[in-house]
């Protein structure tokens, strides 16, 4: 009874028009701020390594890595197969268009995170229950999003990146389930309980070090496969319009997978970029607007596309249908639904007997930076709704709230992988709903900080 709930309130939270929305979305913000992702592609570069602020928050960049750990995460590898296994290559493309159009949504939305934030003893927070509340004027709004954002952050969305960790560890290794949900939770809580600024610092060091060793490796493996390169990019293309023949009748999965997963995976229009955006000290809002629509980039046309193309390129895949579970197409029949196992296949390909491994050693460190960035989403959540409560109280909340999150890690650990992704879904989905909405209304403010930050450069 439980599944079939989840299910259905999965379905209407991901129904069509959330998906049309957030390729309006990506459009239109596109189109508003004139293709901004574009235009000043070279100074998102040069924002992340500015030296100014970072006095009486944190700093561009580690901001940027810290929303990298939450875009960075089991949505690269367990995400991005189970895009294939439900809509073809073809999904694939739609995850780059979502990534392409989504830049210019993170842009909007971290700018007015920056436009809306406020002061804390911890450093500056802020984001959409913020902007919200103070741009918008409902407060009602801004209190239900911060309370989503704890709800799915701390509880959905984590346990979605635990069972991706002990599903890959358990096939790397003879190591429980229970056993890895423990050891991710007591390595979680030595780094939260050291605030913000301990957050910040371990972020900026893992976050770049396991997405480049991740690339590198895939390059390899792609690079033992590079003939299939080519029939492989026409396949995503085929795919992606209904022409290729495994994935003509299942082109409306192909658009919704692709779009769902890419949002799940680089978080452009769900909110939580805008939280970790708050935090940042720089000294114009647009600045690091432009640093975390760089974000998006580096996750899914990056990390998200190394995955793809080692599985597909490897042939580690099988096609599904949607509804019914039934096999469209067998790559590797003996895979079924284990969906990490496509990633690790496709590596073992190249190394045998050493994918399951490294695979499950990267979901350790993608998996454990996402929780903690997830971490301080919803931190952030509990410390706006807790504004003007008084000190003693936010802190009470904020240790109860800990040791219930924890709790939610090894229980995602030893759960089906089914029912905590379409957890995971529902929670990115109402976030979506309401940040997107909200931004459409807000797009203005973000424009005229965008050209107030751009006159002195002409």
């Amino acid at each position: 009874m439980l599944e079939k709930i989840i299910s259905v309130v999965n379905e209407i939270v991901w129904n069509p028009v959330l998906v049309g929305l957030l390729i309006v979305a990506g459009l239109y913000f596109s189109f508003r701020t004139r293709f901004v992702q574009v235009r000043r592609l070279g100074l998102m570069v040069r924002s992340l390594f500015s030296r100014d602020g970072g006095k009486d928050g944190i700093s561009s960049f580690q901001a940027f890595c810290i929303a990298l750990s939450g875009r960075v995460g089991t949505g690269n590898i367990v995400g991005v197969a189970t895009a294939i296994a439900f809509g073809g290559p073809g999904a694939v493309f739609w995850m780059w268009v979502v990534a392409f159009f989504g830049a210019s949504t993170a842009f909007v939305e971290s700018t007015l995170a920056q436009l809306y934030k406020f002061p804390h003893h911890s450093g500056f927070r802020g984001g959409p229950f913020s902007f919200i509340d103070k741009g918008l004027g409902l407060r009602w709004l801004g209190i239900a999003f911060a309370a989503i954002t704890a709800v799915s952050c701390g509880f959905f969305l984590t346990t979605v990146q635990a069972n991706g960790v002990s599903s890959a560890v358990h096939n790397a290794f003879p190591v429980s389930n229970l056993a890895t949900g423990i050891a991710l939770a007591v390595l979680l809580g030595l780094v939260i309980f050291g605030g913000v600024q301990r957050i910040a610092r371990v972020a900026s060091f893992v976050t770049p070090f396991m997405a480049l060793g991740y690339i590198l490796l895939s390059l390899v493996v792609i690079g033992f496969h590079i003939q299939e390169v080519p029939a492989v990019l026409a396949a995503i293309v085929k795919g992606a319009f209904g022409i290729h023949p495994v994935c003509g009748g299942i082109l409306g999965s192909t658009i919704a997978m692709g779009v769902k997963r890419g949002i799940f995976s680089n978080e452009a229009g769900q909110g939580t970029g805008a939280i970790v955006s708050a935090a940042a000290d720089v000294p114009h809002p647009a600045q690091q607007g432009l640093a975390q629509a760089f974000s998006v980039y580096v996750d899914t046309l990056l990390v998200c596309t190394a995955t793809a193309l080692m599985i597909l390129t490897s042939g580690t895949y099988n096609i599904l249908d949607a509804k019914t579970g039934e096999l469209l197409y067998a790559g590797a029949p003996a895979l079924a639904n284990n969906y990490v196992g496509y990633t690790q296949s496709a590596v073992d390909s190249v190394f045998a007997g050493f994918g399951s491994r490294f695979v499950s050693i990267a979901m350790v460190f993608f998996a454990f930076s996402t929780i903690m960035a997830y971490y301080f989403y919803a931190e952030s959540g509990l410390i706006y709704l807790f504004q003007g409560r008084g000190h003693r109280a936010e802190k009470v909340a904020l240790r109860i709230f800990q040791a219930i999150m924890l709790a939610a890690i090894v229980f995602g650990a030893v759960r089906e992988a089914d029912l905590i992704w379409q957890l995971g879904d529902i929670g990115v989905g109402l976030m979506a709903w309401i940040t997107v909405v909200s931004l459409f209304f807000l797009c203005p403010k973000a424009l005229k900080a965008l050209k107030e930050f751009e006159a002195p450069k002409k």
